[in-house]
Protein backbone atom coordinates (compact mmCIF):
# COMPACT_ATOMS: atom_id res chain seq x y z
CA UNK A 1 0.00 0.00 0.00
CA UNK A 2 1.28 3.45 -0.87
CA UNK A 3 2.06 5.55 2.24
CA UNK A 4 -0.24 8.53 2.60
CA UNK A 5 1.02 12.03 1.87
CA UNK A 6 0.19 13.15 5.40
CA UNK A 7 2.56 10.54 6.84
CA UNK A 8 5.61 12.23 5.35
CA UNK A 9 4.28 15.76 5.59
CA UNK A 10 4.97 15.25 9.29
CA UNK A 11 8.64 14.84 8.37
CA UNK A 12 8.75 17.91 6.12
CA UNK A 13 5.73 20.15 5.56
CA UNK A 14 4.43 21.24 2.18
CA UNK A 15 5.47 24.81 2.96
CA UNK A 16 8.99 23.90 4.05
CA UNK A 17 9.48 21.70 1.00
CA UNK A 18 8.19 24.45 -1.28
CA UNK A 19 10.61 26.97 0.17
CA UNK A 20 13.50 24.55 -0.24
CA UNK A 21 12.69 24.07 -3.93
CA UNK A 22 12.28 27.81 -4.51
CA UNK A 23 15.75 28.28 -3.02
CA UNK A 24 17.13 26.11 -5.83
CA UNK A 25 15.51 28.15 -8.63
CA UNK A 26 18.74 29.87 -9.69
CA UNK A 27 20.63 26.56 -9.65
CA UNK A 28 17.94 24.91 -11.78
CA UNK A 29 17.97 27.71 -14.35
CA UNK A 30 21.76 27.77 -14.47
CA UNK A 31 21.91 24.02 -15.07
CA UNK A 32 19.32 24.34 -17.82
CA UNK A 33 21.44 27.01 -19.49
CA UNK A 34 24.61 24.96 -19.22
CA UNK A 35 22.88 22.03 -20.87
CA UNK A 36 21.28 24.12 -23.63
CA UNK A 37 24.72 25.50 -24.51
CA UNK A 38 25.71 22.00 -25.63
CA UNK A 39 24.47 20.99 -29.12
CA UNK A 40 23.77 17.44 -27.99
CA UNK A 41 22.31 16.09 -31.23
CA UNK A 42 22.55 12.40 -32.12
CA UNK A 43 26.18 11.34 -31.74
CA UNK A 44 27.11 14.48 -29.77
CA UNK A 45 25.49 13.77 -26.42
CA UNK A 46 28.60 13.10 -24.33
CA UNK A 47 29.42 16.72 -23.32
CA UNK A 48 25.90 17.07 -21.94
CA UNK A 49 26.30 13.87 -19.94
CA UNK A 50 29.51 15.31 -18.46
CA UNK A 51 27.50 18.31 -17.21
CA UNK A 52 24.79 16.04 -15.77
CA UNK A 53 27.39 13.92 -13.98
CA UNK A 54 28.92 17.06 -12.48
CA UNK A 55 25.49 18.24 -11.34
CA UNK A 56 24.80 14.88 -9.71
CA UNK A 57 28.04 15.19 -7.77
CA UNK A 58 26.88 18.64 -6.64
CA UNK A 59 23.90 16.86 -5.08
CA UNK A 60 26.28 14.69 -3.07
CA UNK A 61 25.42 11.57 -5.09
CA UNK A 62 27.71 9.43 -7.21
CA UNK A 63 26.98 9.22 -10.96
CA UNK A 64 27.30 5.79 -12.54
CA UNK A 65 27.70 5.09 -16.24
CA UNK A 66 25.24 2.79 -17.99
CA UNK A 67 27.03 2.26 -21.33
CA UNK A 68 25.13 1.61 -24.51
CA UNK A 69 25.59 -2.03 -25.47
CA UNK A 70 24.68 -2.66 -29.09
CA UNK A 71 24.54 -6.43 -28.70
CA UNK A 72 22.30 -6.32 -25.63
CA UNK A 73 20.03 -3.72 -27.21
CA UNK A 74 19.57 -5.66 -30.44
CA UNK A 75 18.77 -8.78 -28.44
CA UNK A 76 15.79 -7.03 -26.84
CA UNK A 77 12.35 -7.21 -28.50
CA UNK A 78 11.86 -3.55 -27.48
CA UNK A 79 14.85 -2.22 -29.42
CA UNK A 80 14.43 0.54 -31.96
CA UNK A 81 16.44 -0.46 -35.06
CA UNK A 82 19.64 1.55 -35.40
CA UNK A 83 22.33 1.65 -38.08
CA UNK A 84 24.72 4.01 -36.27
CA UNK A 85 27.43 3.14 -33.77
CA UNK A 86 26.64 3.46 -30.06
CA UNK A 87 30.20 2.68 -29.00
CA UNK A 88 31.37 5.04 -26.27
CA UNK A 89 27.87 6.33 -25.52
CA UNK A 90 26.54 6.31 -21.98
CA UNK A 91 23.54 7.02 -19.88
CA UNK A 92 24.28 8.65 -16.53
CA UNK A 93 22.45 7.34 -13.48
CA UNK A 94 22.56 8.01 -9.76
CA UNK A 95 20.73 6.05 -7.09
CA UNK A 96 19.71 7.75 -3.88
CA UNK A 97 19.58 4.57 -1.85
CA UNK A 98 16.85 3.89 0.67
CA UNK A 99 17.87 4.13 4.32
CA UNK A 100 14.85 2.29 5.65
CA UNK A 101 11.64 0.57 4.63
CA UNK A 102 8.06 1.56 3.99
CA UNK A 103 8.49 3.46 0.72
CA UNK A 104 8.43 2.60 -2.95
CA UNK A 105 11.18 2.86 -5.51
CA UNK A 106 10.98 5.44 -8.27
CA UNK A 107 12.90 6.53 -11.36
CA UNK A 108 12.99 10.13 -12.49
CA UNK A 109 14.04 10.06 -16.13
CA UNK A 110 15.08 12.66 -18.68
CA UNK A 111 16.97 12.78 -21.96
CA UNK A 112 19.80 15.11 -22.96
CA UNK A 113 19.72 14.51 -26.71
CA UNK A 114 18.04 17.16 -28.86
CA UNK A 115 16.97 17.49 -32.47
CA UNK A 116 18.93 19.84 -34.78
CA UNK A 117 17.85 23.50 -34.75
CA UNK A 118 16.46 23.24 -38.30
CA UNK A 119 16.66 26.71 -39.87
CA UNK A 120 19.00 28.37 -37.38
CA UNK A 121 18.90 31.64 -39.34
CA UNK A 122 15.20 31.98 -38.46
CA UNK A 123 15.82 31.95 -34.72
CA UNK A 124 15.71 35.21 -32.79
CA UNK A 125 18.89 34.19 -30.97
CA UNK A 126 21.57 31.50 -31.09
CA UNK A 127 19.72 28.16 -30.75
CA UNK A 128 22.43 26.84 -28.45
CA UNK A 129 22.49 29.81 -26.09
CA UNK A 130 19.83 29.88 -23.39
CA UNK A 131 18.44 33.40 -23.83
CA UNK A 132 16.11 34.99 -21.29
CA UNK A 133 13.02 36.67 -22.73
CA UNK A 134 11.01 37.82 -19.73
CA UNK A 135 9.91 34.68 -17.89
CA UNK A 136 10.87 32.49 -20.85
CA UNK A 137 14.15 30.77 -21.63
CA UNK A 138 14.73 30.35 -25.38
CA UNK A 139 17.01 27.74 -26.93
CA UNK A 140 17.03 24.31 -28.53
CA UNK A 141 16.27 21.73 -25.88
CA UNK A 142 15.02 24.18 -23.27
CA UNK A 143 11.67 22.40 -23.14
CA UNK A 144 12.51 19.11 -24.82
CA UNK A 145 13.80 18.44 -22.35
CA UNK A 146 16.81 19.93 -20.57
CA UNK A 147 14.71 22.03 -18.21
CA UNK A 148 12.99 18.81 -17.17
CA UNK A 149 16.34 17.21 -16.38
CA UNK A 150 17.31 20.27 -14.34
CA UNK A 151 13.96 20.21 -12.51
CA UNK A 152 14.28 16.61 -11.41
CA UNK A 153 17.84 17.17 -10.19
CA UNK A 154 16.77 20.38 -8.48
CA UNK A 155 13.99 18.53 -6.68
CA UNK A 156 16.49 16.08 -5.22
CA UNK A 157 18.90 18.89 -4.37
CA UNK A 158 16.14 20.53 -2.34
CA UNK A 159 15.26 17.32 -0.52
CA UNK A 160 18.88 16.58 0.32
CA UNK A 161 19.42 20.17 1.41
CA UNK A 162 16.74 19.59 4.05
CA UNK A 163 18.74 16.67 5.43
CA UNK A 164 16.22 14.09 4.25
CA UNK A 165 16.79 10.54 3.05
CA UNK A 166 14.41 8.23 1.16
CA UNK A 167 12.73 5.06 2.37
CA UNK A 168 12.56 3.72 -1.18
CA UNK A 169 15.34 3.82 -3.78
CA UNK A 170 15.28 6.80 -6.12
CA UNK A 171 17.00 6.52 -9.49
CA UNK A 172 17.97 9.63 -11.44
CA UNK A 173 18.37 8.69 -15.10
CA UNK A 174 19.87 10.94 -17.79
CA UNK A 175 19.56 9.07 -21.07
CA UNK A 176 20.53 9.43 -24.71
CA UNK A 177 18.73 8.63 -27.97
CA UNK A 178 15.18 9.46 -26.89
CA UNK A 179 14.68 11.48 -30.06
CA UNK A 180 15.45 8.53 -32.34
CA UNK A 181 13.95 5.48 -30.67
CA UNK A 182 14.40 5.26 -26.91
CA UNK A 183 17.34 2.90 -26.75
CA UNK A 184 19.03 4.89 -23.99
CA UNK A 185 16.07 4.33 -21.68
CA UNK A 186 15.92 0.71 -22.84
CA UNK A 187 19.56 0.26 -21.83
CA UNK A 188 18.68 1.52 -18.35
CA UNK A 189 15.78 -0.92 -18.12
CA UNK A 190 18.07 -3.76 -19.19
CA UNK A 191 20.94 -2.79 -16.88
CA UNK A 192 19.40 -1.43 -13.67
CA UNK A 193 17.27 -2.88 -10.88
CA UNK A 194 13.58 -2.57 -11.67
CA UNK A 195 11.66 0.22 -9.94
CA UNK A 196 8.03 0.44 -8.90
CA UNK A 197 7.31 3.37 -11.22
CA UNK A 198 8.89 6.01 -13.43
CA UNK A 199 8.13 9.67 -14.09
CA UNK A 200 9.65 11.34 -17.14
CA UNK A 201 9.95 15.13 -16.91
CA UNK A 202 8.82 15.76 -20.48
CA UNK A 203 7.00 19.08 -21.06
CA UNK A 204 3.40 18.27 -20.11
CA UNK A 205 2.44 21.29 -17.99
CA UNK A 206 -0.48 20.90 -15.63
CA UNK A 207 -1.11 17.45 -17.06
CA UNK A 208 0.00 13.86 -16.71
CA UNK A 209 0.44 11.99 -19.96
CA UNK A 210 -0.88 8.46 -19.49
CA UNK A 211 -1.33 7.39 -23.13
CA UNK A 212 0.86 7.79 -26.19
CA UNK A 213 0.88 6.64 -29.79
CA UNK A 214 3.37 4.23 -31.27
CA UNK A 215 5.82 5.62 -33.80
CA UNK A 216 7.52 4.10 -36.84
CA UNK A 217 10.44 5.58 -38.77
CA UNK A 218 10.96 4.14 -42.22
CA UNK A 219 12.95 4.88 -45.35
CA UNK A 220 11.93 4.24 -48.94
CA UNK A 221 14.76 3.75 -51.43
CA UNK A 222 14.02 4.29 -55.13
CA UNK A 223 16.25 3.86 -58.17
CA UNK A 224 15.85 5.60 -61.52
CA UNK A 225 17.88 5.94 -64.71
CA UNK A 226 20.30 8.87 -65.04
CA UNK A 227 20.41 10.88 -68.24
CA UNK A 228 21.41 14.33 -69.46
CA UNK A 229 18.55 16.74 -68.96
CA UNK A 230 18.64 17.45 -72.67
CA UNK A 231 17.64 13.83 -73.22
CA UNK A 232 15.43 13.52 -70.15
CA UNK A 233 13.09 11.13 -71.93
CA UNK A 234 15.91 8.55 -71.90
CA UNK A 235 16.03 8.58 -68.11
CA UNK A 236 13.73 7.93 -65.15
CA UNK A 237 13.70 10.55 -62.40
CA UNK A 238 13.79 8.76 -59.04
CA UNK A 239 12.82 11.92 -57.17
CA UNK A 240 9.67 12.40 -59.23
CA UNK A 241 8.92 8.70 -58.92
CA UNK A 242 8.69 9.25 -55.18
CA UNK A 243 5.73 11.66 -55.56
CA UNK A 244 3.03 8.98 -56.01
CA UNK A 245 4.47 7.05 -53.09
CA UNK A 246 4.04 10.06 -50.83
CA UNK A 247 0.50 10.47 -52.14
CA UNK A 248 -0.32 6.84 -51.34
CA UNK A 249 1.16 7.19 -47.84
CA UNK A 250 -1.06 10.25 -47.35
CA UNK A 251 -4.04 8.06 -48.22
CA UNK A 252 -2.92 5.58 -45.56
CA UNK A 253 -2.62 8.43 -43.08
CA UNK A 254 -6.16 9.53 -43.85
CA UNK A 255 -7.45 5.99 -43.37
CA UNK A 256 -5.78 5.73 -39.96
CA UNK A 257 -7.50 8.96 -38.92
CA UNK A 258 -10.99 7.94 -40.06
CA UNK A 259 -12.27 6.43 -36.79
CA UNK A 260 -9.84 7.09 -33.95
CA UNK A 261 -10.45 5.19 -30.71
CA UNK A 262 -10.85 6.96 -27.38
CA UNK A 263 -9.09 8.97 -26.08
CA UNK A 264 -7.61 9.92 -29.46
CA UNK A 265 -11.01 10.91 -30.79
CA UNK A 266 -10.45 14.20 -28.94
CA UNK A 267 -7.87 15.14 -31.58
CA UNK A 268 -8.94 16.29 -35.06
CA UNK A 269 -5.96 14.49 -36.63
CA UNK A 270 -4.21 12.15 -34.15
CA UNK A 271 -2.13 10.12 -36.61
CA UNK A 272 0.45 12.17 -38.46
CA UNK A 273 2.72 11.25 -41.35
CA UNK A 274 5.83 13.33 -41.76
CA UNK A 275 8.10 13.21 -44.78
CA UNK A 276 11.04 14.57 -42.85
CA UNK A 277 13.98 13.80 -45.14
CA UNK A 278 14.59 13.46 -48.86
CA UNK A 279 17.93 12.60 -50.41
CA UNK A 280 18.12 12.28 -54.16
CA UNK A 281 20.07 12.99 -57.28
CA UNK A 282 23.64 14.20 -57.64
CA UNK A 283 23.57 16.99 -60.26
CA UNK A 284 21.01 19.64 -61.24
CA UNK A 285 21.31 18.85 -64.95
CA UNK A 286 21.23 15.07 -64.53
CA UNK A 287 18.01 13.09 -64.23
CA UNK A 288 18.04 11.79 -60.64
CA UNK A 289 19.14 8.16 -60.48
CA UNK A 290 18.26 7.63 -56.83
CA UNK A 291 16.03 8.96 -54.09
CA UNK A 292 15.45 8.09 -50.45
CA UNK A 293 12.46 9.28 -48.44
CA UNK A 294 12.68 9.39 -44.64
CA UNK A 295 9.24 9.21 -43.03
CA UNK A 296 7.53 9.02 -39.65
CA UNK A 297 4.05 7.60 -39.07
CA UNK A 298 2.13 6.90 -35.86
CA UNK A 299 -0.20 4.14 -34.67
CA UNK A 300 -2.70 3.88 -31.82
CA UNK A 301 -2.01 1.94 -28.61
CA UNK A 302 -3.20 -1.62 -29.02
CA UNK A 303 -2.32 -1.70 -32.71
CA UNK A 304 1.12 -3.34 -33.02
CA UNK A 305 3.79 -1.42 -34.88
CA UNK A 306 4.39 -4.65 -36.84
CA UNK A 307 0.94 -4.17 -38.37
CA UNK A 308 1.82 -0.58 -39.28
CA UNK A 309 4.92 -1.86 -41.06
CA UNK A 310 2.71 -4.16 -43.11
CA UNK A 311 0.41 -1.27 -44.02
CA UNK A 312 3.32 0.95 -45.02
CA UNK A 313 4.87 -1.74 -47.18
CA UNK A 314 1.52 -2.42 -48.82
CA UNK A 315 1.01 1.30 -49.55
CA UNK A 316 4.46 1.61 -51.12
CA UNK A 317 3.95 -1.55 -53.16
CA UNK A 318 0.51 -0.34 -54.30
CA UNK A 319 1.90 2.99 -55.49
CA UNK A 320 4.75 1.22 -57.27
CA UNK A 321 2.41 -1.16 -59.08
CA UNK A 322 0.74 1.80 -60.78
CA UNK A 323 4.04 3.26 -61.99
CA UNK A 324 5.52 1.85 -65.23
CA UNK A 325 9.12 1.97 -63.96
CA UNK A 326 8.60 1.17 -60.27
CA UNK A 327 6.40 -1.81 -61.10
CA UNK A 328 9.50 -3.48 -62.55
CA UNK A 329 11.96 -1.90 -60.13
CA UNK A 330 10.16 -1.93 -56.76
CA UNK A 331 11.21 0.53 -54.06
CA UNK A 332 12.77 -0.88 -50.92
CA UNK A 333 11.32 -0.10 -47.47
CA UNK A 334 13.72 -0.30 -44.55
CA UNK A 335 13.63 0.67 -40.89
CA UNK A 336 16.04 2.74 -38.84
CA UNK A 337 15.08 4.41 -35.56
CA UNK A 338 11.67 4.45 -33.92
CA UNK A 339 9.66 1.25 -34.13
CA UNK A 340 7.70 1.29 -30.90
CA UNK A 341 4.17 0.42 -29.91
CA UNK A 342 1.78 2.87 -28.34
CA UNK A 343 1.25 2.38 -24.60
CA UNK A 344 -1.20 3.36 -21.89
CA UNK A 345 -1.17 3.45 -18.10
CA UNK A 346 -4.54 3.15 -16.32
CA UNK A 347 -5.86 6.38 -14.86
CA UNK A 348 -6.23 4.57 -11.54
CA UNK A 349 -2.63 3.34 -11.40
CA UNK A 350 -0.86 4.10 -8.14
CA UNK A 351 1.76 6.34 -9.76
CA UNK A 352 -0.91 8.35 -11.59
CA UNK A 353 -2.86 8.93 -8.39
CA UNK A 354 0.30 9.75 -6.45
CA UNK A 355 1.58 12.23 -9.03
CA UNK A 356 -1.84 13.84 -9.32
CA UNK A 357 -1.94 14.22 -5.53
CA UNK A 358 1.56 15.71 -5.51
CA UNK A 359 0.53 18.17 -8.23
CA UNK A 360 -2.51 19.26 -6.25
CA UNK A 361 -0.42 19.65 -3.09
CA UNK A 362 2.38 21.58 -4.76
CA UNK A 363 0.37 23.82 -7.11
CA UNK A 364 -3.14 23.86 -5.63
CA UNK A 365 -4.48 22.82 -9.04
CA UNK A 366 -5.63 19.50 -10.40
CA UNK A 367 -3.61 17.88 -13.18
CA UNK A 368 -5.45 16.68 -16.27
CA UNK A 369 -4.86 13.12 -17.43
CA UNK A 370 -4.11 13.32 -21.14
CA UNK A 371 -3.08 11.31 -24.21
CA UNK A 372 -0.40 12.54 -26.59
CA UNK A 373 0.01 12.16 -30.34
CA UNK A 374 3.77 11.95 -29.83
CA UNK A 375 5.86 9.24 -28.21
CA UNK A 376 8.29 9.25 -25.28
CA UNK A 377 10.59 6.91 -23.42
CA UNK A 378 7.59 5.86 -21.30
CA UNK A 379 7.12 3.14 -23.91
CA UNK A 380 10.12 1.06 -22.90
CA UNK A 381 9.24 1.23 -19.22
CA UNK A 382 5.57 0.34 -19.69
CA UNK A 383 6.35 -2.53 -22.05
CA UNK A 384 8.89 -3.75 -19.47
CA UNK A 385 6.24 -3.86 -16.76
CA UNK A 386 7.11 -0.55 -15.09
CA UNK A 387 4.25 2.00 -15.05
CA UNK A 388 5.60 5.26 -16.48
CA UNK A 389 4.01 8.66 -17.04
CA UNK A 390 5.18 12.08 -18.19
CA UNK A 391 4.89 15.42 -16.43
CA UNK A 392 7.02 18.52 -16.81
CA UNK A 393 7.36 22.23 -17.53
CA UNK A 394 5.41 24.46 -19.87
CA UNK A 395 7.30 24.66 -23.18
CA UNK A 396 6.49 25.85 -26.68
CA UNK A 397 7.84 25.36 -30.24
CA UNK A 398 9.31 21.94 -29.53
CA UNK A 399 11.39 20.88 -32.55
CA UNK A 400 10.57 24.28 -34.03
CA UNK A 401 11.95 27.81 -34.20
CA UNK A 402 12.59 29.64 -30.90
CA UNK A 403 11.84 26.67 -28.69
CA UNK A 404 11.28 28.01 -25.20
CA UNK A 405 10.36 27.03 -21.65
CA UNK A 406 8.45 29.07 -19.06
CA UNK A 407 10.90 29.40 -16.19
CA UNK A 408 8.35 29.56 -13.33
CA UNK A 409 6.90 26.27 -14.57
CA UNK A 410 10.31 24.61 -14.31
CA UNK A 411 10.51 25.46 -10.61
CA UNK A 412 6.89 24.36 -10.16
CA UNK A 413 7.79 21.04 -11.81
CA UNK A 414 10.66 20.59 -9.36
CA UNK A 415 8.28 21.24 -6.46
CA UNK A 416 5.79 18.64 -7.75
CA UNK A 417 8.56 16.08 -8.21
CA UNK A 418 10.00 16.78 -4.76
CA UNK A 419 6.54 16.31 -3.27
CA UNK A 420 6.11 13.05 -5.19
CA UNK A 421 9.45 11.73 -3.93
CA UNK A 422 8.46 12.63 -0.39
CA UNK A 423 5.11 10.87 -0.62
CA UNK A 424 5.94 7.93 -2.93
CA UNK A 425 9.41 6.96 -1.80
CA UNK A 426 8.88 8.21 1.72
CA UNK A 427 11.47 10.25 3.58
CA UNK A 428 13.08 10.40 6.97
CA UNK A 429 15.15 13.08 8.61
Amino acid sequence: MTPSASTFANVVSDEELGRAVEAEAAWIEDLTGRLVAIPSTLGNEEPAQVVVAEAIRELGLEPVDVPMDAEALRASPLVAPFSWSVEGKRNVVATWAAVGTGGRSLALNGHVDVVPPAAAALWSSDPFTATRDGDWLVGRGTGDMKAGVAAMLGAVRALRGLGLAPLGDLQLQSVVEEECGGNGALQCVLSLPAVDACVIAEPFPGAISISQVGVLWFLVDLVGVPAHVGDAEDGVNAIEAAFPIVARLRRLEAELNEDPPAPYDMFPHPINLNVGLIDGGDWISTVAASCTLGCRLAVYPGQPVAELKRLVEAAVAGAASDHPWLAKHPPRVRYDGFAGNGVEVPAGADIVRALAAAHLTATDTEAALVPTTATTDARVFVESGIPAVCFGPHAESLHGIDERVYVPSVVATARVLATLVRDWCGVTA
